[in-house]
């Protein structure tokens, strides 16, 4: 959690109820869905639109494929959206909470109530429908279980689990995908809103937490449009989760991440920021303040522990001084994993292959 949460402004005390809408700013509606997880929700974006004449709905991202989030949906569709249609859904990125129900709101809910395009960036797309078709799975499988068992993770129970999760833990939430999408790209601009009163949101690219990650920030000269949709590139109160995956083992996303939030400094401090999960804000630059302090006292505390041979897995009580499940496990291996990477190959540390373990330790 944040302990400098005092920095920050919450506009908003209370979070919206399932199945229904809260309005943040005219035509700006914030919805939350369950998720079955430590992290238990995640929120969605519905902004008023019009797109050639007709009235209706831009969605930004989705909710995982459940019974429960359907309801939700079809709660709103019934109410809140009083019989107007969905016109397009925006992705942020391909993770289930985001992507999970693309296919289903696109196709119009359980009543095929309409046919609206996919809007995301390419990569983000290709990622979740390679993943949904069973192509591979970051953190479930027999190759996940490999990778975290080369960085260090010998239990052997939690490696079976790993195992054991193989067919359909992404699938499961996303067991579909849109099979045609309208590609975006950094620094589109994409006009939003009624005929009348039209807000242009710019696209802006980040890496490190997914590889091409879209937020949106809206550029209109009134203080009350300066948003920052900023899916999971800066949330309030949790760290965005950077980590090292098998599908990409030696990556070091961490500096590409922390080089993303520099860009984000160049937007106007007050900006109020719409994130994935926690509550908006206002105080993106403290935010974004508060973050880089983070990573850089995780680096020094890494960086000492090496001075002694460590594992991926042993630096995760290092970094996360708390009881985890094994879905919590797995991505804190991750991102001590791409702590360790961000130093080894900035040269800090050395990296050695111990009878098919890796082990850092500081360089010389």
């Amino acid at each position: 959690m944040n302990p400098n949460e005092h920095e920050l402004q919450y506009p908003w005390a209370d979070a919206p109820d399932r199945g229904t809408w809260l309005t943040l700013r005219p035509g700006v509606h914030w919805v939350r869905m369950p998720l079955p997880f430590a992290l238990d929700h995640i929120n969605l974006w519905v902004l008023d639109d019009e797109i050639e004449g007709r009235a209706g709905y831009t969605l930004i991202d989705c909710g995982i494929t459940s019974t429960a989030t359907k309801q939700a949906w079809e709660q709103l569709f019934d109410g809140a959206f009083a019989g107007k249609p969905v016109l397009r859904v925006v992705c942020t990125h391909f993770h289930p909470d985001h992507f999970g129900l693309a296919h289903w709101l696109t196709a119009g809910g359980d009543r095929q109530r309409w046919t609206a395009p996919l809007w995301m960036t390419a990569t983000e797309y290709a990622f979740g429908r390679y993943l949904s078709a069973g192509g591979g799975d970051n953190i479930s499988g027999e190759s996940a279980a490999r990778h975290f068992a080369r960085n260090g993770l010998g239990d052997g129970a939690a490696l079976q689990q790993v195992r054991e999760r193989a067919s359909g833990y992404y699938p499961g939430m996303v067991p579909a995908v849109p099979t045609s999408f309208h590609r975006i790209y950094e620094g589109d601009q994409i006009a939003i809103g009624p005929a009348h009163a039209k807000r242009i949101f710019r696209i802006i690219v980040g890496f490190g937490h997914a590889p091409e990650h879209a937020s949106l920030y809206c550029e209109n000269s009134g203080e009350e449009d300066r948003l920052l949709v900023a899916g999971d590139m800066v949330l309030p109160r949790i760290s965005t989760n950077v980590s090292v995956f098998d599908l990409e083992p030696d990556a070091d996303p961490l500096p590409r991440y922390l080089d993303s939030l520099e860009r984000l400094l160049l937007l106007p401090a007050d900006t109020l920021v719409l994130p994935s999960h926690g509550k908006p804000f206002i105080g993106l630059h403290q935010r974004i303040a508060q973050q880089q302090r983070h990573h850089a006292e995780r680096y020094a505390e890494v960086l000492a522990a090496c001075e002694t041979p460590q594992t991926a897995a042993s630096i995760v009580p290092v970094l996360f001084k708390r009881n985890l499940d094994l879905h919590q496990m797995t991505f804190a291996l991750g991102e001590s994993l791409a702590h360790l990477h961000a130093l080894w190959y900035q040269g800090k540390l050395e990296r050695r292959d111990d009878a098919g373990v890796y082990h850092f330790n500081a360089a010389l």
